[in-house]
């Protein structure tokens, strides 16, 4: 029996603004709907905790934090994921945002979760220090660092991404640029390179709505105008293939979908045509039971309509990498309209949706114990993205490289090996990209290469069905750095950086050597000082390497520049000897004509001014200025520059040929900054005399955590009283607060700052 299916592919839509208990009830019924005999006790004691853990916290769109969690672990669920992914799914904050551990998780939930949230924490605890290119490898790094050791890390990682990237509206718009580049340049490649179109489908349309909205959303109502028209024309061509494919004793399901929004654009720009020049906007599916069905179908099909040459792709016999499987032919269908039909099984339409997430696995031991059976590790990709790791010392060289591959690879080529063995290499690889594809020891000796029987140039352009045979030689010296511009694939290009690294170490450790001090020479700076055990171990712990001569190696073949490496241990110089102005060269530079510029106060005690940090700064301690105070500097005779309140009444009385030391000053910290720094301020309680008055004042400043330096009390016959007190305090704004709760306290008239 045939079924007609009308599927717009996406996942299945959530009602917005749902309670926690009505979204986890949608998890529930998902999870049941593919695991029906499923105990859910598990889920729900995950939903309990994540429910109390964010209880007190809400995101940006003001719902409840514990939404997002909820709607991720939906996601996961959709993609029919195991138990554990989803519990993971539902915890994956709670170790970041809330007093929840990894060792409580581990009690609680297994070992299993545990790993998974781990992984997933430690991408989120990379913290943005201002360089995006680094933070983006770092995360990235750690990321597939996480792959290795449980996949699921990543598929959590995507369905958190497809969730934030469903709420992007609430984010600022530079925020959305930032988050829509990195998963239209990342995230929804990865999803592909995974298999899962499900999810990179979706990412990919919500990127181009942030990116280019004037573009999706006249693409959305362009395609909605004849949104009625399209679906009776897909409509009729599924009834006529399902009747042809039942009359031939096929039984399958059919169903017709329009191409999502990001692949029509691409469309578009590659071939510079129009939405309405393009036809082939949508795509009709055959699903069967068996692999001779899906060839037994295609025959049917090309007897029904005519197809387009060149356009026919068998993915069943050679897969791509990602594991997809199916046949693609392009025909011409009524009208003259072409359209695309995917012929494949059940089975590779579950990968086709669900990728990688289509082949978690569990088995058992023979003690009963579940082991984990990792398809990373059958991932050759994956693999190699971990050799990069290793390889590729240069956080920019890394986001490069994994960039490039990921778009190298959205058009393939598949070859053979002399035994029939297929390999999928990115479209314009040459022979040397096939060699090292082999192995790394078969294209290092590579001499030559045989294509389809015949000698063929190392250049030649590798198509669709050749039969590759390498020719090595034991006395090849190697290979040469002009195949550096030949190759397509960047396995091939690391594999031949790493046979320089290692057949030239010894050159490159000199040539290293050579390029740090010629760096240090056209910058003037004093190699002897800053190459000193300290400065160059941070180096090592920054990059990874084992000892010293492996940083001039790295510098040496390029993995590094120099500028690096230098800056970094200059930097560290710097901070632990900071130039120290004298105070007349610091009058002169302040007084220049025109200048009058600002000190800048930070609340640490550190003074800039125009780019000249630390300088010898000391805070008065006749008035004690303080975070928030108006202040001025005084560039004493010999001590540095003194800071004081612009109140302070030895600055209000300074002599007339004396005022011309003040230097203009303000505070670095921006109001309302916090400030953990501690500061001495002092001052005046005027109240009237009674029994228990310096009692009460005390016990409220130490009830409130204020430490208190000095107290005096001096009374007058009058009956009055005035208590001084000094406390440490962070700023003004807490010294106002203090201020303002002891004038509550009985008998108190007035409160004043001391003035000195």
């Amino acid at each position: 029996m045939t079924e007609l299916i009308l599927d717009d592919g996406a996942f299945e839509a959530l009602q917005e603004h749902q309670s926690p208990e009505q979204l986890f009830q949608e998890l529930v019924n998902r999870v049941q709907k593919y695991h029906p005999s499923d105990d859910i006790s598990l889920i729900e004691k995950a939903y309990n905790l994540a429910y109390m853990a964010h209880k007190n916290q809400t995101r940006k769109s003001g719902e409840p934090y514990i939404i997002h969690p909820l709607s991720v672990a939906i996601i996961l669920a959709e993609l029919q994921l195991d138990k554990e992914t989803i519990v993971a799914g539902i915890l994956h904050d709670v170790v970041e945002d809330t007093v929840i551990t990894d060792e409580e998780l581990r009690d609680q939930f297994g070992n299993y979760v545990a790993i998974i949230v781990d992984g997933v924490t430690k991408l989120e605890k990379i913290k943005y220090n201002g360089d995006k290119l680094e933070y983006q490898a770092e995360n990235l790094r750690k990321m597939f660092l996480a792959m290795a050791k449980d996949i699921r890390v990543i598929m959590v990682k995507l369905a958190d991404r497809l969730h934030n990237m469903r709420t992007l509206q609430y984010q600022p718009p530079e925020r959305q640029i930032e988050i829509a580049r990195e998963t239209m340049d990342i995230y929804a490649p990865l999803a592909q390179r995974l298999g899962i179109s499900k999810l990179k489908v979706e990412l990919d349309d919500l990127s181009l709505k942030y990116l280019e909205p004037e573009v999706y959303y006249d693409l959305a109502d362009k395609i909605n105008i004849r949104k009625s028209e399209r679906e009776k024309y897909v409509s009729d061509i599924v009834e006529d293939v399902a009747k042809h494919i039942r009359n031939a004793g096929i039984k399958a399901d059919l169903d017709g979908r329009v191409k999502h929004f990001m692949s029509i654009y691409r469309k578009m720009l590659n071939q510079d045509k129009t939405l309405d020049q393009i036809y082939d906007l949508f795509a009709v599916r055959i699903i069967v039971d068996t692999i001779p069905d899906c060839y037994a179908a295609l025959g049917v099909i090309h007897e029904m309509y005519k197809p387009i040459p060149g356009r026919f792709k068998d993915y069943i016999a050679m897969p791509k990498p990602n594991m997809y499987q199916s046949l693609h032919t392009t025909l011409i269908g009524p009208s003259g309209r072409p359209f695309e039909i995917q012929i494949r099984t059940h089975e590779m339409h579950r990968t086709a949706e669900y990728g990688i997430a289509a082949h978690w696995k569990y088995k058992e031991n023979s003690d009963g114990k579940r082991v984990e059976e990792s398809e990373a590790e059958k991932m050759s990709w994956l693999r190699q993205i971990l050799e990069w790791q290793v390889n590729l010392s240069d956080n920019k060289e890394f986001l490069n490289t994994l960039k490039s591959d990921l778009e190298l690879y959205s058009d393939t080529v598949y070859c053979f090996t002399p035994t029939g063995d297929v390999k999928t290499l990115p479209a314009g690889s040459n022979p040397i990209d096939f060699a090292y594809a082999i192995h790394s020891a078969v294209g290092n000796k590579m001499i030559g290469a045989r294509v389809n029987g015949q000698l063929a140039t190392i250049n030649y352009k590798i198509q669709n069905g050749d039969r590759i045979e390498i020719i090595t030689s034991q006395n090849s010296r190697g290979p040469s750095r002009d195949w550096l511009n030949l190759v397509k694939s960047n396995q091939a290009k690391t594999k031949i950086n790493q046979w320089f690294k290692n057949e030239l170490k010894d050159d490159n450790i000199q040539k290293g050597k050579e390029l740090l001090l010629a760096y240090c020479k056209n910058n003037s700076i004093d190699p002897a000082k800053i190459m000193i055990p300290q400065y160059m171990n941070a180096v090592l712990r920054k990059y990874g390497f084992r000892d010293w001569d492996a940083v001039r190696a790295a510098v040496g073949h390029g993995g590094l520049r120099e500028g690096q490496i230098i800056n970094r241990m200059k930097e560290l110089y710097d901070k632990d000897h900071p130039h120290i102005m004298s105070d007349e060269e610091l009058l002169e530079d302040v007084n220049e004509a025109g200048t009058q510029r600002k000190l800048r106060v930070r609340s640490n005690g550190g003074v800039a001014i125009q780019g000249t940090d630390d300088l010898a700064v000391r805070f008065s301690k006749c008035c004690s200025p303080i975070p928030g105070d108006e202040i001025v500097g005084y560039v004493t005779r010999g001590r540095g520059v003194s800071i004081h309140r612009t109140d302070c009444v030895n600055i209000i009385s300074l002599p007339e040929d004396e005022r011309a030391r003040l230097i203009e000053a303000e505070w670095e910290n921006t109001p309302g900054a916090e400030c953990t720094d501690k500061f001495e301020a002092g001052i005046n309680i005027f109240a009237q005399d009674r029994q228990g008055l310096l009692v009460d004042v005390t016990k409220y400043l130490t009830e409130r955590g204020v430490s208190i330096l000095s107290m005096n009390v001096r009374t007058s016959k009058q009956g009055t009283a005035t208590i001084t007190v000094t406390f440490c305090t962070s700023g003004r704004d807490e010294l106002e607060t203090v201020i303002d709760k002891l004038r509550m306290v009985k008998g108190v008239m007035d409160i004043e700052r001391t003035t000195g």
